[in-house]
Parts: structure tokens; sequence; C-alpha cells
């Protein structure tokens, strides 16, 4: 070989060498040849995080892995910038799936998947249930038996599967008293309401005391509206009396007025007390109504015949009239219209949105930024879904997936509206009084006067 030869092949080896280091190089940092589009494009990846665990994750119809038994995660690197056809499947549940898009040297993140089973299974748990209600200890469930002449409220434990009594018709000292209604205020302190002889009866039990303490709330006076307990101190309450707020003393059974309306309605929340007058002026107040804040300067226009009702989470202000929500909107002072007729809302487990609805549609406001993907901003409004047949029962599953119910039908949807949105259908039901325990992942309703309970959703 002469010396032009060698020097030639070093030159050669040199160039190759060197090109394979910068592929090299190149292929380290993500880069890799899209043959598609003829270029070098650097790559991007999915992050998806599943529950149950060993979930199998395809794209584009090709396996690709399981997701990892501890954490449930997987994370799929070196992928072209493209949209990707994503199903996540697991054997006995629905599969998820949606089209996701990959872009350069960024990560497309699903972190809050739920595979629903496919069919689940109802055990009968007890019978003769005419009503259920829902206490925040999601432990227990207080269910309505009622006899020709007298009636009784229930515990149901869901850790020892054992039933309880909590109050009957007798207890009360009455036999011709009849059951109402049953409110959770907070906590175990509820609000019963009955009648007797066409005239309401409220009183106040305690169900965390055995045998469960019950007050009589007759010194508040006839038809008290809007009873609320008193943050701080277990013995005082708030109520409506002919347009005023009242406080009503448990203790000394005294009652005085401390703030003067007409209210059209009022909620305590954070140690805070939002009142709305009747001229359409909304107050903010400390609990003991020291110097009440207006908070709107023109006053909102207001229906004397409508009922009205305040809801406050994460300081966010929402008013409901009659069947239409409002969102106060702090800048201009004015409320925003949300939805109208037959609104329903229901705060998440995280409280950092609200599922509101129609009769027909379903849309979430966000209360805080999100970090995960999709992000969104606070207060921005998103439509989920459209129905013809009438929504009720709204319930959060998680705080990124509802359950609701939809002509009899009980149908699970996710909220991350990319693409498709994820609703399956899980269950029959004609009646109404059904509800999604977080304590136990369960579905209970009722079922010819059966309480019925599902295995776990997932």
């Amino acid at each position: 070989m002469t010396r032009k030869q060698k020097t030639v092949l070093f030159l050669i080896c040199a160039i190759l060498f060197l090109l394979s280091s910068a592929f090299m190089v190149l292929y380290s940092q993500g880069f890799r040849v899209d043959i598609a589009n003829g270029k070098i494009t650097q790559t991007g990846a999915f992050y998806f995080k599943v529950l149950p665990k060993n979930a199998q994750v395809f794209l584009d119809d090709k396996f690709k892995r399981k997701t990892d038994f501890f954490f449930s995660a997987s994370l799929l690197e070196g992928l072209l910038p493209q949209k990707y056809n994503v199903k996540i499947k697991k054997e006995g549940y629905f599969t998820w799936e949606k089209n996701l898009e990959v872009k350069n040297n960024e990560v497309t993140e699903a972190k809050n998947i739920i595979l629903i089973k496919e069919h689940l299974d109802f055990s009968s748990l007890l019978s003769g249930a005419k009503q259920l209600f829902f206490p925040t200890n999601e432990s227990k469930i207080i269910f309505l038996e009622e006899q020709p002449s007298s009636w009784e409220l229930k515990l149901y434990d869901l850790n020892t599967n054992i039933k309880s009594h909590l109050i009957k018709a007798t207890d009360i000292g009455k036999k011709d008293v009849k059951f109402t209604n049953l409110t959770i205020l907070s906590g175990n302190r509820l609000l019963l309401e009955t009648t007797l002889k066409n005239e309401k009866k409220y009183f106040l039990i305690n169900a965390g005391e055995n045998p469960a303490a019950l007050i009589a709330l007759d010194f508040l006076g006839k038809n008290p509206e809007r009873i609320e307990l008193l943050p701080g101190d277990q013995q005082k309450l708030l109520f409506l009396n002919k347009g005023n707020i009242n406080e009503g003393d448990l203790t000394k059974k005294t009652i005085g007025e401390i703030f003067k309306g007409p209210v059209g309605a009022f909620t305590v929340s954070d140690n805070q007390v939002y009142i709305l007058t009747k001229d359409g002026h909304l107050y903010k107040t400390s609990t003991n109504f020291s110097e009440p804040k207006k908070l709107n300067e023109l006053p909102f226009a207001m229906d004397d015949k409508q009922e009205y009702a305040i809801y406050v989470i994460m300081d966010r202000i929402l008013i409901k009239s009659g069947g239409d929500l409002y969102l106060f909107n702090k800048d201009n002072q004015k409320p925003d219209k949300l939805i109208d007729k037959n609104a329903q809302l229901v705060p998440s487990p995280d409280l950092e949105k609200i599922a509101y609805s129609s009769e027909f549609e379903i849309w979430i406001l966000f209360l805080k930024d999100q970090s995960n993907q999709p992000l969104r901003k606070a207060e921005e409004k998103v439509f989920l879904t459209r129905f013809s047949e009438k929504i009720s029962n709204i319930f959060w599953l998680s705080s990124n997936y509802l359950i609701f119910n939809v002509d009899g039908k009980i149908k699970v949807a996710e909220i991350d509206d990319r693409d498709r949105i994820n609703i399956v259908d899980i269950a029959n039901s004609d009646n109404q009084n059904m509800y999604f325990s977080q304590f136990d992942k369960k579905l209970y309703t009722l079922k010819e006067e059966n309480l019925l309970a599902s295995e776990p959703l997932w």
C-alpha cells in the first residue's frame, strides 16, 4: 500500500469515526432518523400511571410494556414526534384509549388513569331500607327503616358489616311523629326533621356518642330555616328566622338575633359567614359577626319567587338561584352564570375542582392551576360531555373521574378531555338513591328496599 493510499484510508477512518461519534452523541441526546419525513429529529416520551397495577400499554396496536408493580407506571422513551393511538388494557377491565401527541424533547403524560371493571358483581347487605344517607365519616351508612306505625334510623358499618340502632320514633317520645328528612351537618352531627300534627320538629343528633345524643330544637321557634353549626363552638348554631340570622345556644336553650336581614341565604365556611341579602348584596363576616364586609356595591338582581343557596369552596363563592348556578366574579363584583336548569355541583376530593351539571351537560370548573397534563388555569371552565337523557347523582370517583346516572345507566367518565373522553357504563339502576364511597371504592344503591354493594370498581 502506497503512502497516499494509507493517507486516504486514514482520512476515511477518521471521518467515519467522527461521524459515528457525532451519531452516538446525537443518539444519546434523543435524536433519531425520521425516515418518513427524511430528517433527524429529537425524540419525546410517554409517561403513564395507571390503576390497577400491571396494565398493558399499546402504541398503534403494538404492545410496548406493562406498568411496573411498585409504582404502576410506565415510561416509553425514544419516540418520534407524532400522534400515537394509545391503549391501556388489563383483562377484565374496560380499555382506556386516546390519540396523544409526542413532541420534540417533551414527555406527554397521563398520570391519573383508572381502569374500571367490565362486570361488577353486587351483593345484598341488608333489606328493608327505604332511604340511604351518607355521613362524612365514609366508613358508615345511615339507612331508614319504616314500619306501618313507626320508623327507625340505623347505622351500617362498612368495616364490620354490622348494623346498629341510631334513632327511632319512640326515642323522641311521640308515637305519631313522622320522619321527614335527615341532613348531614358535619362529621357525626346530623339534623333530623320530623313532622308532628302537620308541624315541623327539628332535632340535633350526635351519632358519635353511644347511644346517640338527641337534642330537641323547639327553642328555635316555629319553622327555623337553614340551620348550620357554628364552627369552633359545639354548643351553638345559626339559623334563619323571619329573614334574620339568629344564634341558638344548645346549652342555655336561648336564641338571639345577630344579623338583621332580610336574608336570602347564608353559609359558614372556614370560620367565615357568607350572607346574601334579599336586596342583592353579598356580605362576608367572622362568626362573631363583627364588621360585615360588603362584597358587591351594585346589587344582584333578585327574584322573590326563587330560593337561593350559597356555596364556598376554596374561597370561590357560588350562588344557586332556583335551578341556575352562578360564580361570583371578584373582579367586577358580579355573578357569572355557569349553567341553568336543575344545576348540581360537587367539589372534588382534592378540592381543586368542581363538577357542575344541568339536566343534560357536565362541566368542570378548576379552582387551582393544574400542573399535571392537561394543564389548566384557575377558574378555567371545561365542557366535558352532553347526553340526550337527564343526568343525576353526580359523585367523584377520584379527583379525576366522575360517576353519575343517565337514564337508568350508571356511567364513569374521566375529566381528561384530550382527544376522546373515556366514558363507560358499569351498571343499570333506576333508583336515584345511590352513592360511591371513597372509603372502599364501592358503589352502593337501593333496589326494592335492598341495600346493594358492588365489588371495588378497580
